[in-house]
């Protein structure tokens, strides 16, 4: 089997309402997203997704996606698309970095092997495990009582995983920490997530000063060397995620006993090839992961399902809905909320792909 050719289609996500990070300095409205259809000379086509949250979220952006399909196409023209890690080490090879490029034309050749051998994604990422994939909530930045009475209303839809969105300054972090632990509805978990927003300085008083609280912290400083600052300052169990791009970055953190889990995104770090081996990492050195992805509609979030549904459920906290918080849906199929809890497709493949109206004509096609 040989790809003949990668078509690249762009679609704007508008999300539902407003959303704010790094307590209201990051706003965004909408996403702009790129999906990759791959042909075969034998008649198979697989998809993929990558989109990144804006631009200003990470080192990634979304016309960056369509330049870098327009510089990897050449080279991946001809090769088998089922040789996964082939594909990545060609791309690794003509384009050093940007992982964030590469994901979805990684998930489009995983999508291509389930189709053709029969089966699931899930099932070729080490098998299907028992169980749901757990789905949880983003609480974004707002006053203490209205961000509960967004928990609540997750809980209310079988929600028990909760994010929340922190950042703005000290003392009305540890305001809204401290009302929602005291609040959280029976049989939940909570997430405080700082998004790179806090300095060291004030990571640390806040977590000393809400110490008592059951709670995970994400990523609360920019910089590895601020949150390894943090993790040596407090007791707290900590996720990194915005900071775990490649498997090097999470074998330092295990090193230095930097976290207890991380944020495992597909788009961050390359696709499913380099998100399975950090999986299985983590697997084995007993850190728990949030395996989902930067954004995109219901084809990326159901990529993230796979893997997630391969992975034993007591090293998963949970992954998170993207499509969930858009107003468009053009996914046809692919792993859907049923209740705060998800499954992989059982169809060969992803099990999910775009409308081609709601597509229109690619904007670059190569081969």
């Amino acid at each position: 089997m040989r790809i003949v050719r990668i078509a690249a289609f762009g679609m704007t996500l508008p999300l539902r309402r407003p959303y704010e990070l790094q307590g209201g300095r990051l706003r965004f409205e909408q996403l702009d997203s790129t999906m990759v259809r791959i042909d075969t000379d034998e008649g198979v086509s697989g998809w993929g997704e990558a989109c990144p949250w804006g631009s200003t979220y990470l080192p990634a952006f979304p016309k960056g996606i369509r330049a870098g399909i327009d510089e990897l196409g050449p080279t991946l023209i001809g090769q088998d698309p089922r040789r996964t890690d082939v594909v990545n080490s060609v791309m690794d090879t003509a384009l050093p970095g940007h992982p964030y490029v590469k994901s979805a034309i990684d998930i489009a050749c995983w999508d291509i092997l389930g189709k053709a051998t029969g089966l699931p994604v899930c099932e070729l990422l080490g098998g299907r495990q028992p169980g749901d994939v757990t789905i949880q909530s983003s609480i974004p930045t707002a006053d203490p009582p209205e961000m509960l009475r967004t928990i609540e209303r997750f809980d209310a839809k079988g929600y028990t995983v909760h994010s929340a969105k922190v950042g703005s300054n000290v003392a009305e972090d540890i305001e809204r920490i401290r009302y929602l632990a005291e609040r959280m509805p029976a049989g939940s978990s909570l997430t405080i997530d700082a998004n790179r927003s806090w300095i060291p300085d004030q990571a640390i008083r806040v977590m000393q000063a809400t110490e008592g609280v059951d709670a995970y912290f994400e990523q609360p400083c920019a910089t590895y060397g601020e949150c390894l600052q943090v993790r040596r300052a407090t007791r707290q169990p900590i996720l990194l995620d915005e900071i775990i791009h490649t498997y090097a970055d999470l074998l330092r953190a295990h090193q230095d006993r930097a976290c207890e889990g991380i944020g495992l995104k597909l788009n961050r770090v390359g696709g499913l090839t380099k998100a399975r081996r950090i999986r299985d990492f983590c697997v084995q050195t007993g850190m728990r992961m949030n395996i989902e992805d930067t954004g995109g509609t219901a084809l990326a979030d159901t990529a993230a399902v796979h893997l997630a549904q391969a992975t034993p459920a007591r090293y998963q906290r949970g992954t998170w809905f993207c499509h969930d918080m858009i107003t468009v849906d053009p996914i046809i199929g692919g792993a859907r909320n049923l209740g705060g809890v998800t499954r992989a497709p059982e169809a060969p493949g992803l099990g999910a792909e775009p409308d081609r109206e709601a597509l229109g004509r690619p904007l670059l096609v190569v081969g």
